[in-house]
């Protein structure tokens, strides 16, 4: 009886450490996995391009990431310049991508969380004000000011923010995301721009307010920042 339950309490964490293991993207089990973008096959990720097709401009992007980004037409004033598999085919199965974020004075990358990556941020330019929020139920929120040349990290799947606290001062950041795809989703966009609408019944009563003002919220215009 004891052999038995000992073997069945390491099945239970052999599972648990092959749930963790599958976390995150796979491991790549050859030198490069160049995607295939045109292929019909529909895998977790994306295909592979024949090795004898691949070229060197599958590992390189012209992103232009020294020259300044447009934040004048965001309402939040920011605007994330994202490198990943989509761009940049080589990222395939590598488990990595990145991105520059220009903020405006005053401007935000506002509270969002990427499911699938931890993300570290390192200022370039200016000052930024970051923070994260724990998981239930704590809901403990670490905040830091952040200056030229100081790194920061935002755990995986938790709430967090940068905001450009200057009034005339733009600032520029460039994050590293442990993702070939690390995904984005923007708290205010999701729960207010969800298309069809949650219904206002649901986000009256989760954010206690009237639902009038959540049919006002979700009246507005909710904008990605993201190219």
């Amino acid at each position: 009886m004891m052999a038995s339950s000992n073997f069945v309490l390491l099945t239970v964490l052999l599972a648990l450490v092959a749930s963790g293991a599958m976390a995150s993207d796979p491991s790549p089990l050859q030198d490069f996995c160049v995607a295939d973008k045109d292929s019909t096959v529909r895998v977790n990720g994306l295909p592979c391009k024949d090795v004898k097709d691949v070229k060197v401009d599958d590992f390189f992007l012209a992103a232009n990431l020294d020259k300044p980004r447009d934040t004048t037409m965001s309402k939040i004033k920011s605007n994330v310049t994202l490198i990943n598999v989509m761009k940049l085919a080589g990222l395939n199965t590598l488990g990595i991508s990145m991105a520059r974020i220009d903020y405006a004075p005053q401007g935000q990358n506002p509270p969002h969380t990427h499911p699938r990556a931890t993300e570290i941020l390192t200022v370039l330019e200016g000052s930024l004000y970051v923070g994260f929020v724990t998981s239930n139920p704590d809901n403990k929120f670490f905040s830091k000011m952040l200056n030229k040349g100081d790194v920061f990290v935002f755990p995986q799947g938790l709430i967090h923010f940068q905001f450009n606290p200057s009034y005339d001062k733009p600032a520029v950041a460039i994050a590293a995301l442990s993702s070939q795809n690390p995904g984005a989703i923007t708290i205010s966009n999701a729960v207010f721009g969800s298309k069809p609408p949650i219904a206002d019944d649901v986000l009256a009563k989760a954010f206690q307010v009237d639902k009038k003002v959540v049919d006002w919220l979700q009246a507005q215009f909710w904008e990605d920042n993201h190219n």
